[in-house]
């Protein structure tokens, strides 16, 4: 085998411009083929990263009611829903692929923020526990966070984001200064933003729409024991899970909205219990969470939780229908660029028939020293496999480059498959040995007489 590869190498050299022609449909074909591959990649990258953010992880579980998330800012809750405590929590922690868990309140506020004259509307008021500005990757660069002292006294502070301070400070320092929140006064101990600050590629009204959701006015946090100050004490809380990487985050976001739903102070249907839990209206249901102190529900609770569940943000779903819209179209493009390589192996396919025609004479001599048929056939298939096999490498080397140029033109991720390179180097191969097999037979099956009489 290594004295055919060498023979091959041999023979390519000597005919450097008739062999590099001859591979030019193969390095064509191959390159075209690893461009879109890798600008599928890169495409599919960049939709995951724009609806789930840079290596964030994070899946969120909300509350929903018939479909729709439910916003207690202007939604009446049942009072049958239960709050999640610490050891449900922990539950959820521990489930296969979470890594770590926060539990936290949320209102969007019209003119409830103010500093002065100053307002936020269209904001977040965030109602936080001691994990979430881990677990959303926040990192405070000004002033602190807080502190279990700030819980225990309940004290009155709260964090800005970057968008909030210039909205209520402009260009003053904010840390030290006291803003309103429903009249309540609240003193701003620090200032936090995201630690990896990751914007989605946004080009069209569609982009911002699917990508950004939620206006960009800021967000206030306080923490968790401050919330009854402002709101319900019992609202029930917001979930999210950081998940171990990307890929698990579906399955610890439908694992936690299982778990929590199982929690609710009312049952489950049995035909919606295994898809996401849809509630029940029985009428006889009770709330089972206070014990002892537990009230029977009334028709009119009872009716409001009709409809109401949790549910997990499935932007990882999201992310692969867009995927598979767009490969359906580079689907196309693949077959299209399959075609170069039928016609590269066409190509060698004339080139070796040529090449047995030169070397009658050699095949002929070959044979009437004891060269086998087998021998033959190995050494032209050998010759049109390393021919190929080579021209798949150039296609890939130019491939890349020509996806790298793709990518920085369009502006989308450079991803390159490992797994295309290698299946097109092995399948530039595969081209060498089908085509080249007719010519190999050809020269194996040639009388040694009739060669060596050969002019």
């Amino acid at each position: 085998m290594l004295e055919n590869i060498r023979l091959s190498f041999k023979g390519i050299w000597s005919h450097k411009m008739r062999s590099f022609l001859t591979m030019l449909g193969i390095i064509i074909g191959i390159a075209a083929i690893i461009a879109i591959v890798s600008t599928i990649e890169g495409t599919n990258q960049q939709i995951k990263q724009n609806l789930i953010g840079a290596g964030s992880n994070v899946v969120n579980v909300n509350l929903y009611q018939s479909g729709y998330e439910l916003d207690p800012s202007y939604q009446q809750i049942p009072s049958q829903i239960p709050v999640i405590s610490e050891d449900l929590r922990q539950q959820i922690e521990d489930l296969d692929g979470a890594e770590e868990v926060t539990l936290y309140r949320k209102r969007t506020t019209y003119d409830e923020i103010f500093h002065g004259s100053d307002s936020i509307s269209g904001g977040m008021l965030l109602g936080i526990d001691s994990h979430y500005l881990k677990v959303e990757g926040y990192q405070i660069v000004s002033g602190r966070g807080f502190d279990d002292n700030d819980r225990q006294n309940f004290r009155k502070v709260c964090l800005l984001d970057n968008n909030a301070a210039r909205t209520l400070f402009r260009s003053d320092d904010p840390i030290g200064q006291t803003i309103e929140i429903k009249g309540e006064p609240f003193t701003i101990i620090g200032l936090v933003r995201k630690s990896n600050d990751f914007k989605p590629d946004i080009e069209t009204v569609q982009d911002y729409y699917t990508y950004q959701g939620q206006g960009q006015s800021g967000q206030v946090m306080i923490h968790d024991a401050c919330w009854p100050i402002l709101y319900r004490f019992d609202e029930p809380q917001c979930v999210s899970v950081k998940a171990v990487n990307t890929d698990a985050m579906t399955k610890v976001g439908k694992s936690t909205a299982d778990l929590l739903n199982s929690s609710l102070g009312f049952p489950l249907s049995d035909a919606s219990a295994g898809a996401g839990g849809v509630v029940s209206t029985d009428m006889a249901a009770v709330d089972t969470i206070g014990g002892a102190d537990a009230e029977v529900v009334d028709s009119g609770d009872q009716s409001q939780s009709q409809g109401i569940q949790y549910q997990n943000e499935d932007l990882l779903e999201q992310a692969k229908q867009l995927q598979e819209m767009s490969n359906a179209t580079n689907r196309m493009l693949i077959w299209i660029a399959s075609i170069s390589l039928l016609v590269g192996g066409i190509g060698v396919m004339n080139i070796m028939l040529v090449s047995v025609t030169e070397r009658t004479r050699e095949i002929g001599l070959k044979k009437a020293i004891g060269a086998r048929k087998g021998r033959i056939l190995g050494q032209f298939l050998t010759e049109a496999a390393v021919l190929t096999s080579l021209g798949g490498l150039f296609g890939v080397v130019i491939g890349m480059i020509l996806a790298k140029v793709i990518s920085t033109v369009n502006g989308t991720l450079y991803a390159i498959s490992i797994p295309a390179i290698i299946v097109s180097v092995v399948f530039s191969m595969v081209i060498g040995i089908v085509f080249g097999l007719l010519p190999s037979i050809k020269a194996a099956n040639l009388n040694p007489i009739d060669a060596l009489r050969y002019e």
